[in-house]
């Protein structure tokens, strides 16, 4: 249901348009759309929000990506979970990998039998339903979302969430980009799958990964978990944004004088490409280690990956190509918003997680890369996290439509002091940025280094409470601009706390790993005082658990 809210006098103010919804889903990815679908079948009016266009924003629609789908075999089975466990630190969980496992097996049938995905199939003539074609998959995802019956608002970030008087998530608030207004919804229950955060680092698909939902969810007493493990870094050509880091398993690298650079890989021994680009300003790499086979596999599984070569005019498999190393963050690491129950919930009534928003720790540890368990985890907390919400609202009956909401959203919209310019947003996105993408503060990473850091971005959040404001379509900017803030604040706060390396958090002022004294996870969060804790310790006060 919706209205537009007359303007009482004449005004130039923008009309509000207003929403009621069993669910809010906010996000237009796999996530997001796997929630709007399942919570739509557990009969939810569901609208869904997104803050490009659903289907074709976001990391997932720009590329093709393996899928953590394994037969339910025992041995099959085991052996993925095992396979895993060692590079995440040991910080997984076995029931969460047998759940996802489970739920992928499911989904994935709904994808080849529901949305009728063309998968390759082999010589017997049987599907192989290992991997998607971003762009493919998503447009049939959201074909299923609108024959739901889903209410989809592209081009519609959501800015803040709203609060009922107990303090339960009961809708929330956001701009329509093209009609230039404000709209609200009302919901039962919220699902944030906004996708994790990547610091506008030119990541391809990666530029609405700006950690919008981690903050909506602090601001209503949501915590964080495995932020640590949020340094991922993408082997890209220096040329283009495409990251397909798994097709660098068949490349040599290169000094700029074409000598060997020994040690440099893309699984092990990225971190020797980057101490390179700091030395010496360039490496250069040759995919001379793929066969023909697999060399026309590969442009099969990723056309777009070898478009700016053909451009070029560079064969990658024979020719000499200069690389770089571009920023991920949580969208290939396992931070986010932590996960108390079964359904993805957050410990804040009325508000679940999902995808890349959510942390992937539960079945990752402190270590994944792209595609595989990411793909899985997508659309199995997004099944969970759909239905979870879906029966919350059923739950809350006549009284969801009846409570008082109030807006929880504070940095970027609502400053304690007097707000400074326009431009606001784009000094504190820039600070942000210089803090969280150099290699030898973020990558290689050293408590000398990362406390200082952190401290100059608690000075960036200071100033961005007391002045930062945007209006209209500059509000989605300056939210964003405080969303990097506080992720870059949570990250570095759990950085410092683990002070050992595991999984993919290295520290090189502590090279040990591996202390069974240390298999926990970091529960992490805060706003204007941030802080991390051991999971099995308790947290401060007036935090959702």
């Amino acid at each position: 249901m919706s209205r537009t809210h007359a303007a009482p006098t004449q005004t130039t103010a923008p009309l509000t348009e207003e929403l009621t919804a069993d669910v809010l889903v906010v996000g237009g990815g796999p996530a997001a759309t796997w929630a709007a679908v399942k919570a739509a079948e557990s009969g939810a009016s569901v609208v869904l929000a997104d803050k490009g266009f659903c289907g074709s924003s976001g990391a997932t629609a720009a590329a093709g990506t393996g899928v953590w789908y394994v037969p339910p075999h025992p041995d099959a089975r085991e052996a993925a979970m095992a396979s895993r466990e060692g590079l995440g630190g040991h910080l997984a969980d076995r029931c969460w990998m047998a759940r996802v496992l489970d739920q992928t097996w499911e989904n994935m049938h709904e994808v080849a039998s529901v949305s009728r995905y063309p998968f390759p199939v082999d010589e017997r003539g049987e599907q192989q339903r290992r991997g998607l074609q971003g762009p493919e998959y998503m447009r049939r995802m959201r074909v299923r979302v609108q024959r739901a019956g889903v209410r989809v608002l592209d081009h519609s970030p959501v800015l803040e969430l709203l609060l009922d008087e107990h303090g339960a998530v009961a809708g929330a608030a956001g701009h329509r980009r093209q009609a230039d207004r404000p709209f609200r919804v009302r919901a039962g229950a919220v699902v944030l799958a906004t996708g994790g955060c990547a610091f506008l680092s030119r990541a391809l698909g990666c530029d609405v990964n700006t950690g919008d939902g981690y903050l909506m969810a602090a601001e209503a007493g949501a915590a964080m978990s495995g932020m640590e493990f949020s340094n991922a870094y993408a082997i890209a050509p220096a040329f283009t944004s495409v990251t397909k880091t798994a097709y660098y398993a068949f490349a040599t690298f290169y000094h700029a004088d074409g000598t060997l650079l020994e040690g440099a890989g893309s699984t092990k021994g990225r971190s020797v490409i980057a101490r390179t680009l700091l030395s010496e300003g360039t490496v250069l790499a040759r995919l001379d280690r793929a066969g023909e086979e697999q060399q026309r596999a590969m442009r099969l599984g990723q056309a777009n990956f070898f478009l700016p070569f053909d451009r070029l005019g560079i064969d990658p498999f024979t020719d000499l190509f200069p690389v770089t190393l571009l920023a991920e963050g949580t969208v290939r690491g396992t931070g986010g918003i932590r996960i108390t129950g079964d359904d993805c919930a957050t410990g804040v009534p009325g508000l679940y997680a999902a995808g890349d928003a959510a942390t992937r720790e539960l079945i990752c540890g402190g270590f994944t890369g792209g595609g595989s368990h990411n793909a899985a985890w997508a659309m199995s907390s997004g099944t969970w996290a759909g239905r979870g919400a879906a029966a919350f609202a059923r739950g809350l009956g006549e009284r969801a439509h009846l409570r008082r909401l109030t807006p929880a959203g504070g940095t970027g919209l609502r400053p304690t002091g007097t707000p400074g310019g326009a431009d606001g947003h784009r000094e504190v996105t820039e600070a942000v940025r210089r803090e969280v993408l150099p290699y030898d503060r973020n990558l290689l990473r050293d408590g000398a280094v990362l406390a200082p850091a952190l401290e100059r971005l608690h000075g960036v959040w200071a100033a961005a409470r007391e002045g930062l404001r945007g209006h209209g379509k500059d509000a989605m900017r300056a939210r964003r601009a405080a969303a990097m803030t506080a992720t870059a604040r949570w990250m570095y706060t759990a950085a410092l706390a683990r002070e050992e390396t595991r999984g993919m958090h290295k520290r090189l002022d502590r090279p040990f790993q591996d202390d069974p004294g240390s298999r926990h996870r970091l529960v992490t969060g805060g706003l204007d005082t941030t802080w991390s804790v051991p999971e099995t310790a308790p947290v401060p006060a007036g935090v959702a658990l």
